[in-house]
């Protein structure tokens, strides 16, 4: 039995833009857009034109452009209760934006008829039917999305058919079924599609949101019982709590149920897909998603680890190599040896079995006292290449010495000294930063150029201090990561203690020997 394409329909520039803290220019929505047409979505909604001027701008670049995969869709509603479809500016503005396909949405639920638009059922289905008949009319083809549908079907079943066959008599080429207010149990989602399709043959999709954490087998549950397409965002953005997540959907669909939503084998680019929506709108990625977070296939136990080093399905529901994501090792307190012997593969570093376990206790152990290796895989990669035979360090540490002043007429300034030995040559230098960190970090930079003149190319790209036991003020223990960068790479160092300024250097220090090593 094949199959059928199930279409994926993305509504993140409109839907998903009225997620609180998610927010697009034209331009972003023009960037967003070529990308999901490269990854082969179906449709791509670009926005209400009627709304701002925002989505106006992207219908009109819209159209000089070539989209090889997707159709652009322009949202709007059914014509106003007083008059017809012919003299409503929302309808003007769709046909405006000039887009092939138009998606309206219309009242289902008999509560949202009589006390929101204040109207009749027979005007309700009138305005419905004539909306897309006069958008056919004009040439576009038109999705109709069936606003509350489930909750409408649960309030009046023969009302809220109805409204789905003045739309299919209105000449709507799909019906979706949407689950606005996102309470639907999946139980019921297949209950009434059952019940709907027996009495209406029409292809229909679904359009469900996340309040009761059900969006995504709602959606499932929808295709198992016939949907034939699945409208939703990219990493779940929307309104309230969401919509449903379309990395979730797409991966299900393609990877576990068989079906195909997208041209062959561009489902190996959902990783990349996931990570640049949440760069353009300037968010962080939650690296915690199923399939796209970069915590997907992160193993952090001991014995998921060393049962992931016999077999890679053993803790692992997908290859992450599908979706352009990848395994990753945590190292922490909870690893066992299993943890660092992959962390030393993964870096090229030559340890045995044995040798690895000074560098697991002494993690444990600094872990006790308040560092955390997860974020820092540079201090743990370090801590392995010091146990390789023969290994020498670049640099000693000898002394270092940091003073903070305020001098009137000059304000806050920091010195350092550092001396080290390098090569069998001790070194002391000094240095003026804008801090204590930079001042040593200037310090250091001086003492090891001539011998390593690669470290003038590190350049400290992040510093992060979190205090971990804030009951104790000022005597707290202080964390330290350190973000460092050059032209190919960037890696994580981390100190901690209750000296800030020692901690800062444990990080320094780690992540300037790391560089080294890798330079090397």
């Amino acid at each position: 039995m094949t199959l059928p394409l199930i279409q994926i329909y993305d509504t993140t520039l409109r839907d998903g833009t009225q997620s609180e803290g998610f927010n697009l220019s034209a331009n972003d929505k023009v960037r967003v857009a070529q990308k999901l047409d490269n990854f082969g979505v179906a449709f791509i909604e670009g926005g209400w034109p009627g709304s701002n001027p925002k989505d106006v701008e992207f219908f009109e670049r819209a159209r000089d452009m070539q989209w090889k995969n997707a159709l652009i869709a322009a949202f709007g509603s059914t014509c106003r209760v007083k008059g017809g479809p012919e003299d409503d500016a929302n309808i003007k503005a769709l046909l405006d934006s000039r887009t092939p396909v138009c998606t309206i949405f219309g009242k289902t639920w008999t509560l949202h008829v009589t006390e929101v638009l204040q109207t009749t059922y027979e005007d309700n289905l009138r305005i419905i039917e004539d909306s897309i008949a006069y958008l056919k009319a004009n040439g576009k083809r038109v999705i109709y999305d069936a606003e509350h549908f489930f909750d409408g079907y649960k309030a009046d079943s023969a009302y809220a058919l109805e409204t789905l066959k003045a739309a299919i008599r209105g000449g709507a080429e799909m019906v979706v079924l949407c689950d606005t207010n996102g309470g639907s149990m999946p139980w019921e989602v297949e209950q009434i599609i059952r019940e709907m399709k027996a009495q209406i043959q029409h292809p229909f999709g679904i359009h469900p949101h996340n309040d009761s954490e059900t969006a995504l087998i709602n959606a499932l549950t929808a295709v198992r019982e016939g949907a034939v397409q699945v409208q939703g965002t990219i990493n779940g953005v929307g309104e309230r709590c969401g919509n449903v997540n379309l990395c979730s959907v797409v991966a299900n669909l393609e990877l576990k149920m068989g079906y195909q939503c997208l041209p062959k084998g561009n489902i190996q680019h959902l990783y990349d897909l996931s990570h640049f929506v949440a760069e353009v709108a300037n968010l962080t990625p939650d690296e915690h998603l199923p399939f796209v977070g970069k915590s997907a296939f992160a193993h952090k136990g001991g014995v998921h680890v060393a049962a992931m080093r016999r077999s890679p399905i053993s803790y692992q529901h997908i290859a992450p190599e599908l979706i352009g994501n990848k395994m990753r090792v945590v190292v922490s307190d909870l690893s066992g040896r299993g943890n660092l012997l992959s962390k030393a593969e993964e870096h090229g570093l030559e340890v045995e079995g044995t040798e690895v376990v000074p560098v697991l206790n002494e993690i444990k152990e600094l872990e006790s006292r308040g560092f955390s290796f997860e974020a820092a895989e540079a201090s743990v990669a370090i801590m392995l290449k010091r146990q390789e035979y023969g290994y020498k360090p670049p640099f000693e540490l000898i002394d270092f010495f940091v003073n903070v002043e305020h001098r009137q007429g000059r304000g806050i300034f920091a010195e350092a000294m550092v001396k080290v030995r390098v090569q069998g040559e001790v070194l002391h230098t000094a240095a003026e930063g804008n801090g204590p960190v930079n001042a040593l970090d200037l310090a250091l930079r001086k003492a090891l150029k001539d011998y390593y003149p690669q470290i003038m190319k590190f350049n400290l790209s992040d510093y992060k201090v979190r205090i971990l036991d804030s009951d104790h003020g000022t005597e707290a223990i202080t964390r330290v990561l350190i973000d460092t960068r050059n032209t190919n790479s960037r890696w994580s160092t981390v100190g901690a203690g209750t000296n800030i300024i020692e901690a800062s250097w444990r990080a320094l220090a780690d992540s300037v020997e790391y560089g080294l090593m890798v330079a090397h």
